[in-house]
């Protein structure tokens, strides 16, 4: 989408659950809530679109840590390194970004190597709560969630084409 309408992408932080516990909750929980379609259905998209879906067996962690983390990242000039690490250690190596231990590891592996104040207080919470509630003015209640050209809201992962499509309807096409 870049190369072909120019466009630029700013991932903003969005704290989907923000009712979870520190730990995370039980992966098993959440398919009780859902039921197995919902793991199906996203696990045949991610193999449509070539990717590896292998999240963390065992826990859903609470991502409140990991995105405080990319906007400490973000202030340093590493957003993109940091949040694309942390989309593969979660999406494809099955790791909890919710755990500090593998946040540092991951962190430090992405070039940032002074991530404390996030670990050891609240920075970058205020930020994250903003972010989140802004999203949810404008719609958002899912992840991902994309707004096109500040016009059009898209929802949930979807095929290239409806992105095509959206760029298209915006350049008058």
């Amino acid at each position: 989408m870049r190369s072909r309408f120019g466009a630029e992408i700013t991932w903003l932080p969005f704290d989907l659950h923000p009712e979870y516990p520190p730990e995370g909750i039980p992966r098993q929980q959440l398919i009780d809530r859902y039921g197995p379609r919902m793991t199906d259905h996203v696990r045949t998209f991610f193999v449509r679109a070539g990717l590896k879906y292998n999240p963390h067996p065992e826990v859903v962690p609470n991502s409140k840590l990991a995105l405080r983390l990319t906007e400490l990242a973000r202030d340093r000039g590493l957003h993109e390194p940091v949040h694309d690490r942390l989309m593969d250690a979660y999406w494809t190596e099955g790791r909890n970004i919710g755990d500090p231990e593998t946040l540092r590891e991951l962190a430090a592996g992405a070039g940032l190597d002074d991530a404390e104040s996030v670990f050891e207080g609240d920075a970058y919470a205020d930020r994250v709560t903003a972010s989140t509630a802004q999203a949810q003015r404008l719609g958002i209640h899912a992840i991902p969630a994309f707004v096109v050209d500040s016009k059009v809201l898209i929802l949930g992962a979807q095929p290239r084409q409806v992105f095509e499509q959206a760029f298209d309807r915006l350049n008058g096409g």
